[in-house]
């Protein structure tokens, strides 16, 4: 049995137990940290005890176990006194098992459960969102939507801050943010090579002006397919590495809308047989424009590889015959690819045309530098050649070749000879080399030109220039001002007006029926033969109704 000795200091101890619970009670009303509560044990008083000394045993057993034998009486004494401690006094159940500051505080409160539980579901939503497979986007069909589609779809996408950001800038986000859900992406452009070697892939949305969505091609891939300034490419992107700024092309898929085994075949623009045109173009159509057409059918036939200018004095209507020819093209032949080409314009007239033409509008502002005119013009004419290289026909309808050669007399180096109106003798090498392009090849494909010159602007450059493009065409169109200050429109000069070798393009009966019509029309007065004209045309339906109407 224990003697007098053992029992005094469990009563102290349980004394001191007593405070310690009235301590607790007073730290759970007054929510103290759990820190407070376990200062207030009494640790200092365990240790002087049996059970603390027991415990400290049941530490160094494992030592000394092998250094001397432990009796049965020892073991008995040391479980009971163990259990008068540990088991049934206050500091083994009350403190360690049922107190708050074991269970209450550390396990259901709201630090242990419910913010790392409501921490714990966060992260989840996070977690749906990413399992969601990012959709395969198109640069391309990005750069066609208007900006409130592209916020939305940024929004979809979680994008932040979309409403302060362009549309350039937005493509840009979407790109990005759909590469780190490992999303296919996929783009294309027109190549424009530099001259490092590489080269890039600009948009024609963008008028071919670099933008942060250009798409970079290594020289080793320049090399690899033969790609040559100009040629259409599309295939599979990638999103901009650490230290890089632009998309790079990791997958050639399509060139010039062909597979890109075949560019290797390719005959260059250069080596093919230019001959005259033989395949018209038909220019009348229905609509309240249908008169203009016809009387350009009947005057001016264009065809297939037409060189041809529209020569005009400025308010005479030549932009709008220009969008009425570009409407007739895209709606009598939609195998031809169209592109309308604006240099120096006006910005509205660049938004009407664009609303109005259904083709490939490019356009350079006339408050944008001459160096960008001609980058604009070198861009449209070497991507027309890449496709004509593929057998295929386009027309390119150029407003304005004088402003044109404005801008080359401006950005090429002067050589000294100076001509008539401060032209420089070389300044026009490169309009009369983009002018001259237009052709009917031989082997299949037709590269067709109509461009517009002006003259009576008082500039006597204007004029030089005029002449200097006269004899190249191979057909024109002459724009009267007397009839355009009389309202009469379309205002065609009918005698200075034609087509050399017009007898490829109209059938035999065709072309005799218009050769009596000039003659008649010759001896009267143009404004007179341009009335009398439109009368007729307004009688019939159709151009051939009109000429079966006539008498021999």
């Amino acid at each position: 049995m224990p003697d007098e000795n053992d029992s005094e200091p469990v009563i102290e101890n349980t004394e001191q137990e007593v405070q310690d619970t009235n301590s607790s009670t007073d730290a759970s009303e007054k929510t103290e940290p759990v820190a407070t509560a376990e200062k207030t044990e009494p640790v200092a008083t365990t240790d002087e005890t049996e059970p603390v000394a027991t415990t400290e045993e049941k530490g160094n057993e494992a030592k000394s176990v092998q250094k001397r034998p432990r009796s049965k009486n020892d073991r008995s004494n040391k479980q009971q006194r163990g259990g008068n401690n540990r088991g049934n006094d206050n500091r083994g159940n009350t403190q360690q098992g049922n107190d708050q500051r074991g269970n209450t505080q550390q396990g259901n409160t709201q630090q242990g459960n419910t913010q790392q539980g409501s921490q714990q579901r966060r992260p989840k939503r996070k977690d749906l969102q990413k399992d969601v497979p990012a959709p395969s986007l198109n640069l391309v069909e990005l750069n066609e939507k208007k900006i409130q589609e592209l916020s939305q779809t940024a929004l979809d996408l979680g994008v932040e801050s979309v409403g302060a950001l362009s549309k350039q800038q937005l493509v840009y986000e979407i790109l990005k943010a759909n590469a780190e859900k490992s999303g296919m992406m996929y783009g294309g452009g027109t190549l424009e090579v530099l001259s490092d070697g590489f080269g890039f892939l600009r948009s024609p949305l963008y008028n071919y002006l670099p933008c942060p969505e250009d798409i970079y091609l290594s020289p080793s891939q320049i090399r690899r397919f033969s790609l040559r300034k100009g040629d259409t490419i599309s295939g599979q992107i990638r999103p901009p590495r650490e230290k890089e700024r632009f998309f790079a092309m990791i997958k050639v898929e399509t060139i010039n809308e062909g597979p890109p085994d075949t560019r290797r075949n390719i005959v260059p623009f250069e080596n093919l047989t230019p001959i005259y045109p033989d395949d018209r173009l038909i220019m009348e159509r229905g609509g309240k424009d249908n008169i203009s057409m016809r009387v350009v059918d009947l005057t001016s036939p264009i065809g297939k590889g037409q060189r041809g200018l529209i020569v005009a004095p400025p308010r005479t209507g030549k932009t709008v015959l220009l969008q009425q020819i570009a409407n007739s093209i895209t709606e009598n032949n939609p195998e031809v690819q169209l592109i309308v080409l604006l240099v120096d314009e006006r910005p509205e007239e660049v938004t009407d045309m664009t609303r109005s033409v259904k083709g490939e509008v490019i356009s350079s502002t006339f408050d944008e530098p001459p160096a960008r005119h001609v980058q604009v013009a070198e861009m449209v004419m070497d991507k027309a050649k890449r496709i004509v290289e593929c057998g295929k026909d386009v027309v390119v309808l150029l407003d304005s070749i004088t402003r044109l050669a404005r801008a080359y007399n401006t950005v090429e180096p002067h050589s000294g000879r100076i001509l008539t109106g401060g032209l420089d003798a070389n300044a026009l090498h490169k309009p009369r080399r983009f002018f001259a392009a237009a052709r009917n090849i031989e082997e299949g494909g037709s590269l067709t030109i109509i461009a517009t010159a002006l003259v009576e602007t008082g500039s006597k450059m204007d004029d030089v220039i005029f002449e200097e493009f006269k004899g190249t065409g191979n057909m024109e169109l002459h724009l009267d001002r007397f009839l355009a200050d009389r309202r009469i429109y379309p205002s065609i000069n009918i005698s200075k007006s034609g087509t050399r070798k017009e007898e490829l393009l109209m059938h035999p009966d065709e072309l005799q029926k218009i050769v009596h019509l000039r003659r008649y029309l010759n001896e009267v007065q143009p404004n007179e033969a341009m009335e009398l004209l439109i009368k007729k045309l307004k009688e019939t339906k159709s151009n051939i109704e009109f000429l079966l109407s006539l008498k021999k």
